[in-house]
Order: C-alpha cells, then structure tokens, then sequence
C-alpha cells in the first residue's frame, strides 16, 4: 500500500534511500488525496487484477497505455533516464503509473512547496494530477515494471520547473483546483 512522508533534504544520502526524519513525519492518503493524487492497491498476484485497471481505466476515460521496465538491463540510457525522472517537472496530462513489479519513489510538492515522498510498490496505482510538480526515481532495488496509462496518445514530455512552468495554464489550474484548497492541511508543515 502507497505510503507517503515529508523528504528529509537534510539527508545527503542517495536519492533512492527513503529520507525520512527521525521520527518520520508521515503524510496521510488523505491529504494526498487533498491535492490530488489518487491511488488504489490491486493485488497483482491474483487473476483478473486487469479488469479492476479496466475498469478505473474506463471510468477516467484512460484510452491507451504501455508498459516501461526501469533497470540498468533494460532501459537504454539508464543512467540518463533516471537523471530525467528526477527532474522536478510538471506534465499537461495526469501522470498514470500502474506498479507491476519492483518498487520506486515519487516525490511531489506540497502546498508549501516541501517534498513529500510517495513510495509505491507492486499492485500500487497512483495519478498525479496534470501541473502538480514531482519527480520519480527508483528505490534501492533499482528495478521497477509499471503500466502507463492515457488519456490520448501517449505523452510523456516533462516541462521542467522554471518561471514559464509556474504561470502554465494546467499549472495554475491546479494550483486553484487542488493547491490553495487544501494548504489548510498542511498549514502545520515542517
């Protein structure tokens, strides 16, 4: 099940440690729902699991999806695809990602513009909203296979944070939608 808590950028360690404080300072599914992640936990060894993506799939109007394995062995260009994933950007389209194996992190911005880290393993789907900013990268497993899930053709083109992405139209969208509602959650934030 997707577990999420506040970054520790404090931490100098890899990235694909978890950065947690000591204690960790969790954060709820609830107020991830706040700002707009969704996600659901489909138990992948049972059969028929697909109809359940089928179904979300239908009812959110997902047309296409792919399939992408993250591993020194299959993805070429590794070192560099991962440099890319963990670029802090925005997309214009809800960002799908079904776990099918393996385990990784996605890091989003809080109301506060903190990093909560969103860990998420085999079963786990999650839907980042179009222009809330995060980033991806794997755990220390260092291997991930997920379903990518669309709208249309698939698009994968990252806008990078910089002053253009803060006054992006999906941007601003979801700053008002989701980011400005729920700052009250998190109006303790560290």
């Amino acid at each position: 099940m997707v577990q999420a808590w506040y970054y520790n950028d404090a931490d100098p360690s890899d990235g694909r440690e978890p950065h947690q404080y000591t204690p960790n300072r969790s954060v709820t599914l609830d107020q991830l729902a706040q700002v707009g992640v969704l996600q659901w936990t489909i138990d992948v060894t049972k059969p028929g699991y697909l109809e359940t993506v089928d179904r979300i799939s239908q009812e959110r109007a997902y047309k296409n999806r792919d399939e992408i394995t993250i591993s020194k062995e299959a993805l070429p260009n590794y070192d560099e695809k991962l440099k890319i994933f963990f670029t802090e950007h925005i997309h214009e389209d809800e960002e799908i990602r079904f776990i099918l194996e393996g385990s990784g992190y996605f890091d989003i911005r809080s109301p506060g513009d903190r990093w909560i880290r969103i860990a998420c393993e085999a079963g786990d789907m999650i839907i980042l909203p179009a222009g809330m900013y995060h980033r991806f990268t794997l755990d220390t497993k260092n291997y991930l296979k997920a379903m990518r899930l669309f709208k249309e053709d698939p698009k994968w083109t990252p806008l990078n944070r910089s002053s253009e992405t803060d006054v992006n139209p999906y941007r601003k969208d979801y700053l008002a939608s989701f980011a400005q509602p729920a700052a009250a959650l998190f109006a303790g934030e560290i």
